[in-house]
């Protein structure tokens, strides 16, 4: 009861400033203010400012979000919605789905920062509005484009463990047309992944280097009455090495693809309709390994949308087809799946009043039909005070991995369903804003594993988040605390990888040219395997970083991770990095 309490004494003043547009939540755009769903946005100028290094620590320093990793950059990565699985969470790079069907996660490490303009992270059940994984919600990356002028933008990094990173683009429009064009080029000699304590014989002290190139560029054309057409891709290319035993040094490609292509106008003022193709791809290919494989991934989604206003709100229809592919050395059983979906739903707000229904309907040729609902409601109480509460259910289909893996699968596993409910109470006044959250998913059919894969009859997780922004002048402050309680309900135990209470805290303080900035993360213990025999320990990092702006158009930032040389696991036997420098220098013309 302290949580609701500590909340409830602060004042209610005046009106809040929270007005950013937010897509993710409802597809069709909203205040992020009127939201019935938590939504987090990190814009760029927070991405630079950003101690993190990948996409995965980016995510995790942000309330409701924690994260695993299997050594340093490159390494593979999960990221924990509320506690929920890394399956339970939809990547969208763009609009486009992002992710393994083979292994059924999303490609977090195939996404350079540096690409990124935005993110939305939407916490909460989704697939009454992007179908199957939405258990713990959906993370989309919104890349750079094209403007009015002509805008380049470049910049290099230096760092710790022979890091070197190189970023250059443009960005640009005349008239109806707008285009956007950036390059990197990453390397680093890294450190060791793992540690005498992995649990599979693949201890090896060499380095772990990574090395990535990557490529993102889009069109938009102006056809006028209303009417646009654009197209956009995102491809990274690398190559990790990993730990795969004494002596042995082996090493994967990985790749990633985000492309899209559509048209979008107005038939009347209050349709508008949008026809889209979307081509995710993800690639893992071992050029050496003492188990060599190869895994790809090929998605191809075709989505009708319309967004019909009326006085009750905006109303969403749509159809989706989206056809699964798996190839490489694996001889699956199935290597192909269909999902057909039909989805619909309105969102509005009156007065102090706001509130999104939404329905879908997904048939997937394996596993038959889904459907999915989502019901929420907010309510200014006064202008600085807003309550809200949601209801939505949720589903996951397995894996080919998880169904015909050789000597792993489980051709018997049957979907994940869920249903969770939120409530919220907001207090937001000056550029001050205090939310409390409480949440409590519950999941049918729950899949892990033991020797193979299975359905548990339940897991349930549940807790509070309590989340802080604010500024004071020239200095800014941010801080949250998750309070969570994932346990499968058959025996009790934790489940794997996510740490029941975690706390964020973050500074920047400005001074003419100069910004200084400090973030700190602790996380508590937690288990590494279902069965809760192997602790991880808890553990605290402290990230500083100072900003300047030499002249108008450039500007030097220098960070330090990790201050005090922690030393830590987020999976067992596998190492975090060390106290690592970086420096990076930025020419962005005015």
């Amino acid at each position: 009861m302290l949580l609701p309490l500590a909340v409830a004494s602060l004042p209610a003043w005046a009106q809040p400033t929270l007005r950013e547009t937010v897509v993710t939540a409802n597809r069709v755009g909203s205040r992020a203010d009127e939201l019935v769903s938590d939504v987090t946005v990190i814009g760029r100028d927070q991405i630079e400012a950003s101690t993190a290094r990948t996409l995965a620590e980016l995510l995790a320093r942000n309330a409701g979000l924690q994260m695993a990793a299997n050594g340093g950059l490159g390494k593979q990565s999960s990221v924990f919605i509320r506690g929920t699985e890394d399956r339970h969470t939809i990547l969208l790079v763009d609009g486009v789905r992002v992710g393994s069907a083979t292994a059924g996660i999303p490609s977090w490490d195939g996404i350079p920062v540096e690409m990124i303009e935005r993110i939305e992270i939407l916490k909460g059940p989704a697939s009454a509005l992007y179908g199957s994984d939405g258990v713990g919600g959906v993370v989309q990356i919104f890349t750079r484009k094209g403007r009015e002028g002509f805008h380049p933008f470049a910049s290099l990094t230096a760092g710790t463990y022979g890091h070197a990173t190189g970023a250059a683009g443009l960005t640009g429009g005349q008239g109806g047309l707008g285009y956007t064009l950036s390059v990197q080029r990453t390397r680093e000699h890294g450190f060791s992944a793992t540690n005498p304590r992995e649990p599979f014989g693949n201890f090896n002290p060499d380095d772990d280097p990574f090395e990535q190139n990557a490529v993102n560029g889009s069109l938009q054309y102006d056809l006028g009455r209303g009417w646009t057409v654009d197209a956009g891709a995102l491809y990274s290319d690398g190559i990790t090495w990993i730990d795969d035993g004494p002596g042995f040094d082996s090493r994967s490609a990985i790749r990633a693809l985000a492309a899209h292509a559509g048209v979008k106008g107005r038939p009347t003022a209050n349709w508008q309709t949008s026809l889209r193709v979307n081509q995710g791809e993800d690639t893992s290919n071992s050029i050496v390994a003492s188990f060599p494989g190869a895994f790809k991934t090929a998605q191809t989604e075709w989505v009708w949308q319309n967004d019909i206003g009326t006085p009750l709100g905006v109303v969403l229809a749509g159809l989706e087809h989206r056809v699964q592919r798996v190839s490489g050395s694996v001889d699956y059983t199935v290597k192909q799946r269909t999902i057909n979906a039909v989805f619909a739903g309105i969102s509005g707000d009156s007065g102090p009043h706001s509130w999104q229904v939404n329905l879908r309907r997904d048939d997937n040729s394996q596993f038959g039909g889904a459907t999915t609902g989502f019901a929420g409601y907010g309510y200014r109480i006064t202008p600085a005070w807003r309550a809200s509460a949601s209801y939505g259910t949720s589903f996951v289909a397995p894996s080919f991995n998880q169904l015909y893996f050789p000597d792993f699968g489980n051709p018997d596993l049957q979907p994940e369903k869920g249903r969770n409910y939120d409530l919220a109470l907001t207090w937001a006044q000056d550029g001050h804003q205090v939310q409390l959250v409480r949440f409590d998913n519950r999941i049918r059919g729950f899949m892990t594993n033991t020797t193979l894969p299975q359905n548990i009859p339940h897991a349930r997780i549940d807790g509070w988040t309590l989340g802080y922004t604010g500024a004071f002048g020239r200095l800014a402050l941010r801080g949250s605390l998750d309070l969570l309680d994932p346990r499968n309900e058959g025996d009790g135990t934790q489940l794997p990888r996510r740490a029941k209470e975690q706390v964020t805290a973050g500074a920047d303080w400005t001074q003419g040219a100069w910004t200084f900035g400090g973030k700190v993360l602790a996380a508590g213990e937690r288990f590494d395997d279902a069965a809760n025999a192997n602790r991880l320990a808890g553990y605290a990092t402290i990230d500083l970083y100072a900003d300047w702006q030499l002249a108008r158009d450039w500007s030097l930032q220098a960070k330090v991770n990790n201050l005090a040389d922690r030393e830590y696991e987020t999976a067992l036997g596998y190492n975090q990095a060390g106290r690592a420098f970086y420096l990076t220098l930025r020419w962005q013309p005015k």
